[in-house]
């Protein structure tokens, strides 16, 4: 082995180690598992071993990587092999842990995240070498760009708009991730990353920090976000409030109206139809918003008048968020939250079916729903189960409801319930639950969603 092929062995060895201690096997179980013999597995961790390719799998489905070290082990290919890489793999963040270490936060698209450590000298080396691009993110494909990365964790003087453009890629990149795996799966590299930019904000020259504070306060919004959905208020008022803080520094007063609306969205949690309407009309009347935050801000109104059963304004302000994001589908700057890049006469669309709800025209909802579901695509696991957990209670809410057809659907959702952690999938089943319980007890489908849940 070269010395590249060395340190990758090192780098597999700490990854499967650090992977068979989350899982809480032993070595010589995990050796069972994999009909391989436990002491080879042992000098595989300690990087002395380079396993044979054809034997990662079954160490990936033993420990539930998710295709995790399939990817790894394909950085090594065998002489003469010139397969491409796995792309199952993926680098989420890079920081400093010690004087001479480098952590790296290694993903998978099946959810597991992993952190392991490396001698500073051999990741320079395998960046070098080119050894690690494929299990960089999609926009970080410049050697020089990862270099100036690397140099910015180690000097936060040398951070340029490079470096803030690479975290601000994770940023949209974590945005997609949520609609497939949920907070569960992302919160901690979203915080661990929210401290690297904060270290790169406090090292840098006076004067020069707003781009790195507006991208802070992003990834606090960000943040906020995940809590809320994981059902802790506390934590996402905090999240928000400190990206609130991070706007009024630097005078953004789009990010600082956009945060209105986030703050009114998780006051949707307590049902509180004053606030909801309050922070969301404030957002619109801040002066010189965009287009597509004026719609967002109208529509999250809207949800609070809904609340309040007023179907006239409901409607009146969903039609005039649909008129600004038709005249305007592009009226967002580049430094504009991401969230806002999507946003979209669809996603008004579905967000306008929990108003029609809640304002007693269910099969309005279903419409919306049903559309909508068939238009998300099948990979984004966490909104489409947070659509079909709706669309079970809109079904039990029409003038003709089908309670088969809803407990079926509420148990088509568990799995992503369980996986993503979503406290938003979780809170329209126990709804389902309680109201199947209450007119249909004797259902089939009602006890089965019940015992589902108790395991959930």
């Amino acid at each position: 082995m070269d010395r590249y092929d060395e340190s990758m062995c090192r780098l597999f060895g700490a990854a499967l180690r650090r992977l068979r201690v989350q899982a809480g096997i032993s070595l010589r179980e995990l050796g069972r598992r994999c009909l391989y013999d436990y002491s080879r597995i042992s000098r595989v961790e300690r990087g002395e071993h380079l396993i044979n390719a054809a034997l990662v799998p079954a160490l990936d489905r033993a420990l539930d990587a998710g295709g995790l070290l399939t990817s790894l082990r394909s950085l090594m290919p065998e002489p003469g092999d010139a397969a491409a890489p796995s792309a199952f793999g993926r680098i989420a963040a890079i920081h400093e842990v010690g004087g001479d270490t480098v952590e790296l936060e290694l993903s998978s698209p099946g959810g597991r995240m992993i952190r392991v450590n490396l001698p500073r000298r051999e990741f320079n080396g395998l960046l070098t070498a080119g050894v690690l691009r494929a299990l960089l993110p999609d926009g970080l494909i410049d050697l020089d760009q990862v270099e100036r990365i690397s140099g910015a964790i180690n000097s936060p003087q040398r951070t340029d708009a490079q470096v803030l453009g690479y975290f601000r890629a994770l940023l949209t990149q974590h945005y997609t991730a949520d609609k497939a795996l949920g907070p569960r799966h992302l919160v901690e590299v979203v915080l661990t990353q929210i401290a690297v930019l904060d270290k790169l904000r406090y090292g840098s020259r006076p004067g020069t920090a707003e781009p790195a504070m507006r991208l802070l306060a992003q990834y606090a919004e960000f943040a906020g976000w995940l809590y809320q959905d994981l059902g802790n208020t506390a934590a996402a008022m905090h999240w928000t409030d400190q990206a609130g803080q991070r706007a009024q520094a630097i005078g953004d007063h789009q990010l600082a109206a956009y945060l209105l609306v986030r703050r009114s969205n998780i006051a949707l949690l307590d049902h509180d139809a004053v606030d909801v309407i309050e922070l969301a009309a404030a957002a619109r009347r801040m002066p010189a918003i965009s287009p597509k935050l004026a719609a967002l801000a109208a529509q999250q109104e809207a949800r609070g008048w809904a609340l309040n059963t007023e179907t006239d304004r409901f409607r009146r302000l969903i039609d005039s968020a649909a008129d600004l994001l038709l005249d305007h589908p592009d009226g967002v700057d580049d430094d504009a939250p991401v969230y806002l890049h999507s946003y979209d006469v669809e996603t008004l669309d579905e967000q306008s079916a929990s108003g029609y709800r809640a304002c007693g025209q269910p099969e309005t909802a279903v419409a919306i729903l049903e559309r909508r579901i068939t238009a998300t695509p099948i990979d984004q696991h966490r909104d489409r189960a947070h659509q079909l957990a709706k669309l079970a209670n809109a079904v039990l809410q029409t003038r003709q409801p089908d309670p088969e057809r809803a407990a079926d659907i509420g148990l088509s959702c568990i799995d992503s319930a369980r996986s993503t952690g979503s406290a938003r999938i979780s809170k329209e089943l126990r709804t389902l639950d309680q109201a199947l319980s209450h007119r249909w007890p004797d259902l089939a489908g009602t006890r089965q969603l019940r015992e589902a849940l108790t395991f959930a």
